[in-house]
């Protein structure tokens, strides 16, 4: 089986949840890690920093790089991207999971909470795609894997939450958009998503701390973005993945390990879009 080792991972919002576990699996081949997040301090509510995140990040088996990143600033994102390179001699994946989110309805969403969301989860993912891809170019088989939903465009996915909506959909766009415009460089461009609720220090917030019992661990979203991201690059790209279908189409469809101790599947909270 394929596996990350000695692949540079530059990894958005990796200081927690999911995109922390999607790190420490790749660190578990022996991987390197770029953490490029903005949590360098302690966080009120949510737990985990950079630095906390490359402590697990190399007990894992991984080299870390913790590095603070606002996707929102162009120069940021360059200068960081030019670190990882210059530490590890290149870029091979970029994971854009860095997101906001507000499940707000048109009314009760005041701008500066649309623009917070569109800044990171659109204009971020682009642009830190469009500063990846130079280096990407020169990778032995270079992924993009962004955390968004398969194109599904049924009003009821909109209607209760229209600009988060929107944002997580701009995303998604830049997977279809981009894994056309780059086939031809090899690049792969994919979407991730969870069938379920996944239990995340930010699902907490939303949905209070007993909501975990209704969710999937991190990890299953870790493995399935180990399936992708060591399938071949010009062979798998421009696909919008769900976790379980992914993992089911390399024979693991057991997906007990993933619930928590007293949960059944008939417990779980569905995730939106899909």
């Amino acid at each position: 089986m394929a596996d990350l080792k000695g692949k540079t991972l530059f990894i958005t919002g990796a200081s927690r949840g999911i995109g922390l576990a999607i790190g420490k699996r790749a660190a578990a081949d022996g991987a390197n890690v770029v953490i490029a997040a903005k949590t360098a301090e302690p966080h009120a509510k949510l737990p985990g920093t950079i630095y906390t995140a490359a402590e697990e990040i190399e007990a894992a088996g991984g080299t870390a790089l913790p590095l603070i990143v606002d996707v929102r600033e162009e120069g940021l994102v360059e200068d960081a991207m030019a670190k990882a390179a210059g530490t590890f001699g290149g870029i091979d994946i970029l994971v854009n999971n860095a997101s906001a989110i507000s499940l707000t309805g048109t009314l009760q969403t005041p701008m500066k909470r649309y623009d917070l969301m569109h800044q990171i989860n659109v204009r971020g993912t682009y642009l830190c795609s469009q500063k990846a891809i130079p280096y990407l170019k020169e990778a032995d088989n270079p992924h993009v894997l962004n955390l968004s939903p398969p194109l599904n465009f049924e009003a009821h996915w909109f209607s209760p939450h229209v600009a988060y909506s929107m944002a997580k959909y701009g995303m998604s766009l830049c997977v279809l958009g981009m894994a056309e415009e780059f086939k031809k460089d090899g690049i792969a461009f994919n979407a991730l998503w969870p069938r379920t609720a996944i239990a995340t220090a930010a699902m907490d917030l939303i949905g209070g701390p007993d909501v975990q019992k209704n969710c999937r661990k991190v990890e299953i979203m870790a493995d399935a973005a180990h399936v992708i991201l060591t399938k071949p690059s010009r062979e798998f790209t421009g696909n919008f993945c769900v976790d379980d279908e992914t993992l089911a189409s390399v024979g693991v469809t057991d997906l007990s390990k993933y619930r928590f101790e007293g949960v059944e599947e008939k417990d779980l909270l569905p995730d939106f879009f899909v």
